[in-house]
């Protein structure tokens, strides 16, 4: 693989990497972790045309999610701050208009790290975890994370999403990706206790959360890498970690298969994905050589593709758009918006 590079733009500590299609167009949107920071987004044939999505009044984003049933609407996390207690985390609601992008809170919830919006019998939901309950300093980890959930009313102008908590007891509740189980959406989640999944029943009326492994898992990704039918897990190892791994299904359980071989530190970002039609990961180190990889299996082989170096990603993600694949990169470390072109 050959990855070229384009420098989006200059971000101090800049946290998310995400991205929405309308229509035919492709926007990119990164944001910084830093308060009163402002988002853009970067559209056009090579990115070149920016706007601004909201101003610096806000702050501390790390995800933002695109609807997949509202054309040009966006769910996003703001001021979410591991230092700040209380925390002033919230979820907030985005749209594109003809004069640009507005910005709505929707609500306020303490230490809301990650969430995502599931679709599920036509109704929509949003499923949130926290990284902890409350937190006397950054460093106090006595009080777990909970996952709540929450159907999106149709009119979030005017009518409010109830919560529910259905998790509880996840410290350091960090990792998180989508994936699909027995037909519907499904969470896998990663914390200090291991890995659980948590799925829907009866349409989103009751939700069942199962543990799968093991292990301090700081962050998660899925991919049926070697192409058998099953999907591995790549795992950040432990919270904010130095070791990243694979496993593979086994006998109803999960065998480590592979083991990134260089040294690292304060890995944190992993996404599942295809490339070039070829399952894989990715993944970004935020410390020592401040890497993005990529992470096939071939011939029988696991084989890195070195994307990357010095840049010390806090998240990725990935665009497939009018037959070109790019990698996006919030370079946290070099302060930096970047994307790739994959070829």
């Amino acid at each position: 693989m050959i990855f070229e590079k384009t420098h989006l733009d200059d971000i101090v500590r800049c946290y998310c990497a995400s991205h929405m299609d309308i229509d035919d167009k492709c926007y990119a949107f990164f944001a910084s972790e830093n308060p009163s920071a402002p988002c853009y987004s970067y559209t056009g044939e090579n990115f070149e045309t920016k706007e601004v999505v909201w101003e610096d009044t806000r702050g501390g984003c790390m995800s933002i999610i695109p609807f997949k049933t509202r054309k040009g609407e966006f769910l996003a996390v703001n001021e979410f701050y591991l230092k700040v207690s209380p925390s002033h985390a919230k979820l907030v609601w985005g749209k594109k208009t003809e004069t640009g992008w507005e910005v709505k809170d929707v609500f306020n919830l303490p230490y809301l790290h990650r969430f995502d919006i599931y679709h599920i019998d036509g109704k929509d939901f949003v499923v949130c975890a926290t990284i902890a309950r409350d937190k006397a300093n950054k460093e106090d980890w006595t009080r777990p994370g909970q996952i709540y959930v929450g159907e999106i009313p149709a009119d979030l102008e005017n009518e409010n999403v109830v919560l529910r908590q259905v998790a509880d007891g996840l410290y350091r509740n960090h990792g998180y990706t989508r994936g699909q189980y027995n037909g519907n959406d499904c969470g896998y989640f990663g914390c200090d206790s291991g890995l659980y999944r948590l799925t829907p029943v009866d349409g989103g009326k009751d939700w069942n959360l199962e543990k799968l492994m093991d292990g301090k898992i700081g962050e998660i990704a899925i991919a049926d890498i070697d192409g058998d039918g099953k999907e591995e897990f790549m795992t950040i190892e432990p919270f904010h970690g130095n070791a990243i791994h694979v496993y593979h299904e086994k006998d109803g359980g999960y065998e480590r298969v592979y083991t990134y071989p260089n040294e690292i530190d304060f890995a944190h970002a992993l996404v599942g994905t295809t490339l070039g039609g070829k399952p894989c990961f990715v993944a970004g180190i935020r410390r020592i050589n401040c890497e993005i990889f990529v992470l096939t299996y071939e011939n029988g082989e696991f084989v890195v593709h070195t994307v990357d170096t010095g840049v010390g990603p806090a998240n990725l993600d990935v665009i497939h758009h009018n037959g070109k694949e790019y990698i996006l990169g919030a370079n946290h470390t070099l302060n930096e918006a970047a994307i790739y072109e994959v070829k």
